[in-house]
């Protein structure tokens, strides 16, 4: 609700995509339920208790809140709506920013461990022989508190100052910095991997084969993990630029119009 500024002023070319309520309801729940399955399936291996898992448990925890934040604030507002929820307009505002604190710390940390995710892989093959040393039980921890502390502290002051256009710019270069991070990290790692394969190649004599094969895959599988994280964050976040940059402008409040949409790429 926060978010959703300056839609009153769109001409009739206006392109507003309406997300039912039910769609929001049904994704929510598939993510929730896939999300407890792999914290389930985590926490019961005890092969799976090391610092990579570690921290694919968080991202999914993580991505866990942010589904429940959002089915739980859809079926209030179709509770209210309804009539089948009567409360006070005070305690519904001060449920409605507590559930704003939950989806955007989850948010947050969720980009966090995305993050933390493709450095701990950069480690793995870049120090291989160090690996283990470098990245211990004790400082995944350390760090994983970390990024829960700081999530949740930064997004009760983003909640708090939300009509803020600092809050917003530190938003969306939290967003770029965590694009550019993995950016960088996954094609230095194909870069590597790669130079791998292309020595391996060159032993075997079967140069030009292998390293074409290896080279589309690669780049296949980056486009794909790159490419889905910006289609589905990107959205979100150039409406957060856009408040900002023409909070006034008949075409940015077209865009503002499809919030819910940029929220239910979000899920997905």
């Amino acid at each position: 609700p926060h978010l959703g500024l300056a839609t009153n002023q769109t001409g009739p070319w206006c392109l507003q995509v309406s997300v039912p309520d039910g769609l929001f309801l049904s994704l929510g729940l598939v993510s929730l339920v896939e999300n407890v399955l792999v914290v389930i399936a985590i926490t019961k291996n005890r092969n799976l208790h090391s610092p990579m898992y570690s921290f694919i448990c968080c991202l999914a925890l993580s991505d866990l809140m942010v589904s429940i934040s959002l089915v739980l604030e859809t079926a209030i507002i179709l509770l209210l709506e309804a009539g089948a929820l009567v409360t006070r307009a005070a305690l519904v505002q001060q449920l409605d920013n507590v559930i704003d604190v939950l989806i955007c710390g989850s948010m947050v940390s969720s980009l966090c461990f995305l993050g933390v995710i493709a450095i701990d892989r950069y480690i793995s093959i870049f120090y291989a022989l160090r690996y283990h040393s470098i990245v211990t039980l004790p400082r995944a921890r350390r760090a994983i508190v970390g990024i829960w502390v700081a999530s949740i502290f930064f997004s009760t002051l983003f909640i708090t100052y939300y009509n803020h256009t600092a809050v917003l710019i530190c938003l969306v270069t939290f967003f770029l910095a965590m694009l550019a991070l993995m950016a960088i990290l996954y094609v230095h790692m194909l870069t590597r991997a790669y130079q791998h394969a292309q020595g391996i190649a060159q032993l075997q004599k079967r140069q030009g084969s292998t390293r074409q094969g290896f080279c589309l895959k690669g780049a296949a599988t980056l486009t794909i993990i790159l490419g889905i994280f910006f289609l589905c964050w990107g959205p979100f976040f150039l409406h957060l630029t856009l408040i900002v940059l023409c909070p006034q402008h008949p075409t940015c409040s077209c865009i503002f119009k499809n919030f819910n949409l940029y929220l239910v790429l979000i899920i997905f």
